[in-house]
Formats: C-alpha cells, sequence, structure tokens
C-alpha cells in the first residue's frame, strides 16, 4: 500500500497514508445522513368544525364599514339583515367600542317613511359614534314635482 514517492534509497516511508481515514471518515458522514430525520416545517394546527346542529351567527358587524338602509316599507336593514330599532342600538354600542372605530354609512330609500328614518337617526345620534355618512344622495337629484311623478 505505501509507496515511496521516487526515493530508492530502502528506507522506509514516514508519511502516513491518509486514504483510508478519508474513507472511513466519508461512509460514517453518509451512515450520518441516512439516520437524521428529515428537516419539516409543517406545524400542527387544530382547525374548528362546524357544528351542523349550530344555529347561525348573528349579523356580524364589519370592522371597516357598516351600513343602515331604510327600505321604503319602512324595514330598517344593518348590512343587509332586516333588524329593529333596539338592534341598530346594540351594534352601534358594539361599533363604539371597537378600536378603530368603523365607518357607518346610512342610506334610506327616496320613498322611505320619515318618521322610521328620524327614529333611526335619532339612535345613531345617541349611540355617540363619530364617523357617519349619508350615501345614495344621487337618487335626491331631482327635487319637486319631477320626482314625485317619477315613482
Amino acid at each position: 500500500m505505501a509507496m515511496s514517492g521516487g526515493k530508492d534509497d530502502g528506507q522506509p516511508m514516514m508519511e502516513m497514508n491518509t486514504t483510508p481515514l478519508i474513507d472511513v471518515m466519508l461512509v460514517l458522514l453518509i451512515m450520518l445522513m441516512i439516520t437524521i430525520p428529515p428537516v419539516s416545517h409543517a406545524v400542527d394546527i387544530d382547525l374548528p368544525v362546524q357544528d351542523p346542529n349550530q344555529p347561525p351567527p348573528e349579523v356580524l358587524i364589519d370592522p371597516v364599514v357598516n351600513k343602515i338602509v331604510i327600505m321604503p316599507n319602512s324595514e330598517i336593514q344593518w348590512n343587509g339583515t332586516p333588524s329593529s330599532l333596539d338592534q341598530i342600538g346594540q351594534y352601534l354600542a358594539q361599533t363604539k367600542s371597537m378600536s378603530p372605530e368603523p365607518e357607518l354609512q346610512f342610506q334610506p330609500a327616496p320613498t322611505a317613511v320619515y318618521d322610521t328614518v328620524n327614529a333611526t337617526l335619532n339612535v345613531v345620534k345617541r349611540s355617540g359614534i363619530t364617523k357617519f355618512g349619508f350615501v345614495g344622495n344621487e337618487q335626491y337629484r331631482v327635487f319637486g314635482k319631477a320626482a314625485i311623478e317619477g315613482r
């Protein structure tokens, strides 16, 4: 195994042959790599399961924009769901406690009953919300006789 590197003086070679050591080290490294479990970045999460017998959740309060619509038949809707004035007051109290406070949009129909609109605006005023706006004002462009005839 040991060969001289060009000297023919008959002296024994004083350098150690490192080839077998490197081979053994490589085999040990490969065995170590095989026995290490693979790295996984999976995170176990228990997702909630919806119960089919559970009643549907109540009207959700949007954290950004909520909308009150007064229909021509005096129906009050909160985000598209019919609600009473008491429920509107409760929803507004919840939005007032949120940070940041969501915007409230108010849209009465052109032919909505004045008393319903007035009562709803009083509930909104009592709630003390600060972000409030009227939407759908373009439907009131025509005022007077032409608006009444257009019904």
